[in-house]
């Protein structure tokens, strides 16, 4: 099998090029624009890990350039996954055309090659951001979306893009709504590595928003790639469906430092804020759907995958700072 892979060095573009080339033989072709909307140095650190697996091979494309993203299309892929966005949700209140043009344009790109070269899976990232600020829990895959900052409303984009192209057509989408995930190699600008980040950066201010009273549905980076892996290889027979990726297993903002904090005997300085406009107090996603699609019994226990991530950041916290 040979897959194509966007965003290939960015959080979950990277641990799932690495577990597919850990794991299979597949032919890996990952494409990346390398921006620096966080350090491009983290991502080249991780380019140069996969770099080291003979089945990996990396252009550096960024999917707003049709002419690029036609020409990556010639080298023939079974599957594509797609993870190559603009992130990030109180940057979309900053700088939303970003957003738009990365998002929407590049990922319209991305489905003309698609549907042109008559690709038989695709896989794209989705997020729990489509939802809004929703009052009743747990949120599956039937509940009203309602986005309430600009990458949410590209996200909610994306699935209806999915849903409206590709009607018709030989090719299988699943989009997967990921809910707050975390890991080894995550992204600088995320809650728990803005807070390690403090820990080992004494000058470094970790700001508390709504003075930690949010919710969160985080979810290991590693169930992650094990669902997609079992995703990718089910005979899917529905012409586009959305999955929630989460644990269904909610946790205050303040339980997760606490975890945290029991890895370390430094305690970061922390400054306490009122809540910020593009956030969402809670998400509690219901993982019914994929459980019941791959046959997923158990999911990592939060506080054991925290210590994972703590003890990688401790051996490689020099690449964040």
């Amino acid at each position: 099998m040979k897959i194509l892979i966007t965003g290939a060095v960015g959080f979950i573009g990277y641990n799932y090029s690495k577990y597919l080339l850990e794991n299979t033989n597949y032919k890996i072709c990952g494409i990346d624009n390398l921006n620096d909307y966080y350090p491009v140095k983290i991502k080249q650190k991780r380019l140069k890990e996969l770099k080291k697996f003979k089945n990996f091979s990396f252009s550096r494309i960024d999917i707003k350039n049709k002419n690029q993203v036609e020409k990556i299309f010639k080298k023939n892929f079974n599957t594509v996954f797609h993870f190559a966005a603009q992130a990030g949700v109180r940057y979309s209140l900053e700088n939303p055309r970003v957003y738009i043009d990365s998002n929407i344009l590049g990922f319209f790109n991305l489905l003309e090659s698609i549907k042109n070269y008559n690709i038989k899976k695709f896989f794209y990232a989705s997020s729990s951001s489509v939802y809004g600020d929703s009052k009743k829990f747990p949120l599956n895959e039937l509940n009203k979306i309602n986005p309430k900052n600009i990458y949410g409303l590209t996200k909610k984009n994306n699935e209806e893009m999915v849903e409206t192209f590709f009607k018709n057509s030989n090719t299988k989408c699943i989009g997967f709504r990921f809910f707050t995930v975390f890991g080894e190699w995550g992204r600088p600008d995320m809650l728990i590595y803005q807070y390690l980040g403090s820990i080992f950066n004494k000058k470094k201010i970790f700001y508390l928003n709504n003075f930690g009273n949010h919710t969160r549905d985080f979810t290991y980076i590693k169930d992650v790639c094990e669902i997609m892996y079992k995703t990718l290889n089910k005979k899917i027979d529905k012409q586009h469906q959305v999955f929630n990726i989460c644990s269904n297993k909610p946790i205050k903002i303040t339980s997760i430092l606490k975890y945290i904090d029991m890895n370390f005997s430094i305690k970061p300085n922390i400054k306490k804020r009122k809540f910020q406009l593009a956030d969402v107090k809670k998400t509690h996603g219901n993982n019914k759907k994929i459980k019941g699609y791959i046959n997923k019994k158990d999911f990592f226990d939060v506080k054991k995958a925290l210590n994972k991530t703590c003890s990688w950041y401790k051996s490689n916290w020099k690449i964040y700072n």
